[in-house]
């Protein structure tokens, strides 16, 4: 089984990305062994200064999971035709680091609309040098609607873009 670390950018609880998240675990648990980090709200903010030296313990944990990690998923809202400050501020962290080079990566953005936020957070990774392509990347809109109070997809079309997305990430892996 591959070890599959994922980034929740959400910091809202019960969150529509959160239920994509549970979606994504149930479809896989048969391939993939999955750890979600939904604690970005905790983290210290970035300081260029400690991120070599004296970086908290918080950030070193976390660069710990990516370096394990098989692969990444990131699933994650948009906030103002941007990612949310959380997830910024964690992958800044990352920056001065070489941990997400060639890391297999899937871009989830399920929101309103979403698609600032996720051509943003695709350009991020291409710097921080993931490996992922189109396939690899989702772009859900109005995902409210098309997930329902205890959390299934009910929306058909979303169900096969997830089903696709995930034969794609799986084909990355390999």
């Amino acid at each position: 089984m591959k070890n599959i670390f994922i980034i929740n950018g959400s910091t809202s609880e019960n969150s529509s990305n959160q239920k994509i998240i549970e979606n994504f675990i149930s479809s896989t648990s048969q391939y993939f062994k999955c750890t979600v980090f939904d604690e970005l709200k905790t983290l210290p903010h970035f300081d260029p200064e400690r991120s070599i030296e004296n970086t908290p313990q918080e950030i070193l944990g976390f660069r710990t999971e990516i370096e394990k990690a098989d692969g990444i998923i990131i699933c994650t809202p948009e906030y103002i035709f941007s990612i949310p400050s959380g997830l910024k501020n964690v992958l800044e962290w990352c920056v001065s680091t070489t941990i997400f080079d060639g890391k297999p990566l899937g871009i989830i953005t399920a929101s309103a609309n979403g698609e600032k936020g996720h051509e943003e957070l695709q350009l991020i990774m291409k710097t921080l040098m993931t490996n992922f392509n189109n396939e690899t990347t989702l772009l859900i809109q109005g995902v409210k609607g098309k997930v329902n109070s205890e959390g299934k997809i009910i929306d058909k079309v979303t169900l096969q873009q997830l089903e696709e997305f995930i034969v794609a990430y799986n084909q990355l892996l390999t």
